[in-house]
């Protein structure tokens, strides 16, 4: 992308720690990972953090960080859930999770901007994010599962174990949107207005 400035470099980044800070909540209270069908399931931030991405950073610099955390994983650094790196990560049941990270990011950036920052308006756009992560995630977690890890699951109870995940992730989101908002005059949202 031409045009990025330092700035832009430095949240992005603080967005990739973020997120990988998030995705290991678990490994420090390993009684967050929930059993679902046979594998386990960690709780993590990193919905909430790719929501504030794309709230406070834009749909350009929002996916972008998501982008670069996921690339980053792949690399080999052991960025996501379980402290886990590699390639391999995307064909895993919470694969399509992390995928889903640069839509929701995009999303709600798109949604919120070039508006002014209300209260109504970026948490319709957290509850989109929110919405896409959860149809793009637990779909392909239901493939994975069924496909290639030979575990019998329906669709239906694959939803059913997400619900604790889901409402944890409507309030988290619901935050998102409201502490934007709070704090959307004290420090610059549109980072391509920052002179660097």
């Amino acid at each position: 992308m031409k045009n990025i400035k330092p700035i832009e470099i430095t949240v992005g980044a603080l967005f990739v720690c973020l997120m990988a800070i998030g995705a290991n909540i678990a490994v420090w209270f390993p009684f967050l990972a929930i059993p679902i069908g046979g594998t386990s399931v960690p709780l993590s931030l990193q919905t909430f953090f790719s929501i504030l991405a794309g709230l406070m950073l834009g749909k350009r610099l929002g996916s972008l960080a998501m982008i670069t955390y996921v690339l980053v994983g792949i690399c080999g650094i052991p960025v996501f859930a379980g402290m886990e790196a590699g390639p391999m990560q995307l064909i895993t049941p919470t694969g399509g999770f992390l995928l889903s990270f640069i839509i929701v990011a995009f999303i709600s950036g798109w949604i919120t901007e070039g508006s002014n920052p209300s209260i109504p308006r970026f948490v319709i756009a957290s509850l989109v994010g929110l919405t896409l992560n959860y149809l793009i995630g637990v779909t392909f977690m239901y493939f994975a599962m069924n496909m290639w890890l030979n575990l019998e699951i329906s669709y239906q109870i694959a939803w059913i174990g997400m619900i604790p995940f889901f409402i944890k992730d409507i309030a988290l989101s619901c935050l998102a949107a409201v502490f934007t908002v709070r704090i959307a005059n004290r420090i610059p949202l549109k980072w391509k207005t920052v002179k660097a």
